[in-house]
């Protein structure tokens, strides 16, 4: 690993100096226009004609207004200056603490290390900083609670988790800081790209012109995540919109300037994904899925095979029949229907799935009937998943009740036009660890699903623990391209009571967004208002 390029620093000091001009050029003007600005004599102003005294005061406050507010605003520059003047002092005298503990006495007095040895010192310390952090390795943590997800974002829009009341699931880049750093970020990936080192494994010998070069219209998708002591993690994927293979750049910025982790060329043309979905009755549901299966897998990314676990016998033969009108009419035959005759167990059923395949090695996601995704996803799969090294758990858009988001409307619009992540429509289901996309050898390395655990709930929960106090990196991020579709959920006596616990929950959650709940919660109240304001109204008319 080494520093980034002495461009980038020096662009970055080149921006702050452009600033300190900027900001002494405006004092120096609004100095030269309050000096110059001409006396007026009171008493010398004709008769009706008071706006032009009125005008100039107007003038005389704005022009005071405004210094006011750069003389602010080079005091928090001169603040900033000296808190980071304060830190630099602080981690040199750490380096110098170092070192003299390290360095030999000669004449009984440390020996002075050159500058050259404390910008060593320094760049050791950066590096150290990402060894520190979860790049390259996964780090073992005590609980699901542990883990810092990443969010995503693209050269448009940024996709969080953590909302409250006042930020939404997908936002434009508002503040000027966080556009800028991820315009930034985005450049500095192109720059690694487009001039690679010996390694990144690409031969320098060939000229620029037999090298495909990238620009910012080729960024697809990027996440980010921040570990508060050590820095930012930056995950960004290009690619050609002819061209099949990915570029993956890592970046990383230690509380300093960005330095590049490493550069690779991801090639996903040839890699399979087997979705195992496990179900027992809901025919309809299934019907729909396999609509969007037919659209993303079967039309779009013709690299898929779908495992179907199917519990009991009732609905097995409309299961089959509706896997058969699809083969006929699309001619796709990658499919495999696992029958079990027992009561459903979605851990039992992907375990199941899991095993049923027999061609080796190969990338499975595991699907529920209600989720909805695109051939997006399916990249984003392949991209974040790698045997021996990562899994990937997206957050899934979990949508609320139709019937209640679009209570306004005679009947709620067609799936496809409710796939919007808005803060009424829906919400990042970070509570939810089914869905997933992991390979199957890391999948049985860790010992599968938790069997003995029954019914509904729980049993995503242990896969994920297991892999979190493992040596793989888990990838969590909300992805725009993976929805979980409403549906009404009913929660058995037979479930145990943190099972149940979990389902009233996921219930609750489901239902609506906080300000529909809230309205459902005070109908009663707002009917009483809307009739006493028709009486009202129709009370003084009648007079």
């Amino acid at each position: 690993m080494r520093m980034p390029r002495r461009g980038l620093v020096i662009q970055a000091r080149t921006r702050w100096l452009l600033v300190g001009l900027a900001l002494l050029f405006s004092l120096v003007l609004l100095m030269y226009l309050l000096e110059c600005a001409p006396q007026t004599d009171s008493n010398g102003s004709l008769p009706g004609v008071v706006g032009e005294t009125m005008g100039k005061e107007y003038y005389q406050a704005l022009l005071q207004e405004q210094e006011e507010h750069y003389q602010n605003r080079a005091t928090s520059l001169k603040r900033q200056i000296a808190q980071l003047k304060q830190e630099l002092q602080e981690m040199s005298d750490k380096l110098k603490s170092l070192q003299e503990k390290k360095s030999p006495k000669v004449n009984g007095m440390n020996y002075q290390g050159t500058k050259e040895q404390t910008s060593n010192d320094l760049l050791e310390f950066l590096h150290s900083q990402i060894d520190k952090a979860e790049v390259s390795v996964g780090a073992k943590l005590p609980s699901e609670y542990g883990v810092i997800p990443f969010e995503s974002f693209t050269s448009m829009k940024v996709f969080q988790l953590e909302m409250g009341l006042t930020r939404h699931p997908e936002e434009k880049p508002v503040r000027k800081d966080k556009r800028d750093e991820l315009v930034e970020v985005i450049e500095a990936g192109l720059e690694v790209i487009n001039n690679p080192d010996e390694e990144d494994g690409q031969d320098e010998d060939d000229g620029v012109g037999d090298r495909q070069l990238y620009s910012e219209n080729d960024f697809i998708e990027g996440y980010y995540r921040t570990e508060r002591d050590k820095g930012t993690q930056y995950e960004l994927f290009y690619k050609k919109m002819d061209g099949m293979e990915y570029r993956h750049v890592t970046l990383f910025r230690p509380f300093g300037p960005l330095m590049k982790v490493k550069s690779e060329t991801v090639d996903i043309s040839r890699s399979i994904i087997n979705v195992i979905v496990p179900l027992a009755g809901r025919t309809e549901a299934f019907a729909q899925f396999m609509q969007n299966f037919r659209d993303v897998c079967i039309h779009q990314d013709k690299r898929v095979h779908l495992t179907v676990v199917y519990f009991g016998q009732d609905g097995l033969s409309e299961v089959k029949s509706i896997l058969e009108s699809v083969a006929r009419e699309t001619d796709f035959h990658n499919y495999t229907l696992v029958s079990l005759n027992e009561e459903f167990n979605r851990g039992r059923g992907l375990d199941m799935g899991a095993r049923a395949w027999e061609k080796g090695e190969v990338l499975m996601f595991f699907c529920d009937v209600d989720v909805y995704f695109t051939a997006e996803f399916l990249n984003s799969c392949r991209l974040n998943a790698e045997p021996g090294k990562k899994v990937f758990y997206p957050v899934v858009f979990s949508l609320y009740n139709p019937a209640i988001v679009y209570a306004n409307q005679d009947i709620p619009p067609p799936v496809e036009q409710q796939l919007v992540h808005k803060k009424d429509s829906g919400f990042w289901r970070d509570f939810g660890f089914g869905m997933t996309c992991q390979y199957r050898t890391d999948f049985l390395t860790v010992g599968g699903f938790d069997l003995e655990v029954k019914g509904w709930g729980g049993e995503d929960v242990h896969l994920y623990r297991k892999y979190l106090h493992g040596e793989l990196m888990v990838i969590r991020t909300p992805v725009p391209g993976l929805f979980h579709l409403w549906h009404e959920k009913h929660c058995a006596d037979e479930l145990t009571p943190e099972q149940y616990r979990m389902c009233i929950q996921s219930k609750a959650m489901n239902e609506a967004s906080h300000s529909h709940l809230g309205m459902l919660v005070f109908r009663e109240e707002i009917e009483a208002h809307l009739r006493k304001q028709a009486y009202r109204t129709n009370s003084e008319a009648a007079r």
